[in-house]
């Protein structure tokens, strides 16, 4: 039989199959080779991905408002999902509107980083995943602190790399670059949503109480935090070094990554056998 027939027929019959079985076969075979899943809740509609099996590994891509699993996959320093997924469940996700994902939903003005965290717990829940690790890059800090200000009990163990914080140097960076950046392209995206409500909804997000430490909670939650922490500390305009360090010295059980780690290509490869190595010690033995 030549490659051509075989390849007709088993398209033949992967269509019969697809057309007599129930849904839950689509979902199985999306899993299988990395096609488009959702979660959805009410108005909220995120895109996910799952990579992987062992204990659950939720990946917080960086990008800030653009946050998206395309980023984790391409722009981050280590692929955490190539490097984990032999080990772990990985989940990663497009954040909630951001304008390069596929992930949809209101702009809660009065409760930001709550809505975010919402969608996170959510996606967990969906999944049937009660406790969990998890590991942030850049904005991802700031979501495992409210993570762990939410759902204590949930978070096994946190990675906190590169995270985004306060700089008192360039008090207004996050919200003049998403104002220029993010708002225009979600308002064009978005006939429903104003520059307006963008102005007053990343304005609650990073002005105010919230101008002077790692955005999303207090030191006090920070200092409160049970959960092992891992800190990859970076320092550029969005990531302040002062502010990542302030955080490993206020948590209790935190440790501290070699800095800087990703200055060169070659020192990547030792922090991700960190990451590992801290994530082996935390993993519980049965999932």
């Amino acid at each position: 039989m030549d490659s051509t027939r075989r390849t007709l027929l088993a398209t033949g019959a992967a269509a019969a199959a697809m057309a007599a079985a129930p849904a839950a076969f689509a979902q199985a075979a999306e899993k299988a080779d990395g096609a488009v899943l959702f979660y959805e809740k009410g108005d909220v509609r995120i895109h996910y991905q799952e990579a992987g099996s062992g204990f659950p590994l939720l990946i917080i891509p960086g990008g800030g408002q653009n946050s998206t699993i395309a980023w984790a996959a391409n722009n981050a320093p280590f692929n955490a999902t190539g490097e984990f997924s032999n080990e772990y469940r990985c989940i990663t996700a497009d954040l909630r509107n951001a304008t390069s994902g596929q992930s949809t939903g209101p702009l809660e003005i009065d409760r930001p980083w709550d809505s975010y965290t919402d969608d996170q717990l959510g996606l967990m829940d969906h999944l049937g995943i009660e406790r969990f690790m998890v590991l942030g890059f850049c904005i991802g800090g700031p979501f495992i602190w409210n993570l762990v200000k939410r759902a204590p009990d949930r978070i096994v163990a946190a990675v906190v790399s590169q995270p985004v914080g306060f700089r008192k140097e360039i008090p207004n960076l996050a919200y003049d670059g998403y104002m220029k950046g993010w708002a225009p392209e979600l308002t064009k995206q978005r006939p429903d949503i104003t520059m307006e409500t963008v102005d007053r909804f990343l304005q609650s997000m990073y002005g105010g109480s919230r101008a002077d430490f790692v955005h999303s909670v207090s030191r006090d939650v920070v200092r409160s935090c049970q959960a092992p922490v891992l800190v990859m500390p970076d320092d550029s305009p969005p990531h302040p070094y002062v502010i990542a360090m302030e955080s490993a010295m206020l948590a209790p059980k935190s440790e501290v990554s070699l800095y800087p780690w990703k200055d060169t290509k070659e020192k990547i490869p030792l922090a991700v056998r960190q990451v590992r190595t801290f994530l082996r010690a935390y993993r519980p033995a049965t999932a």
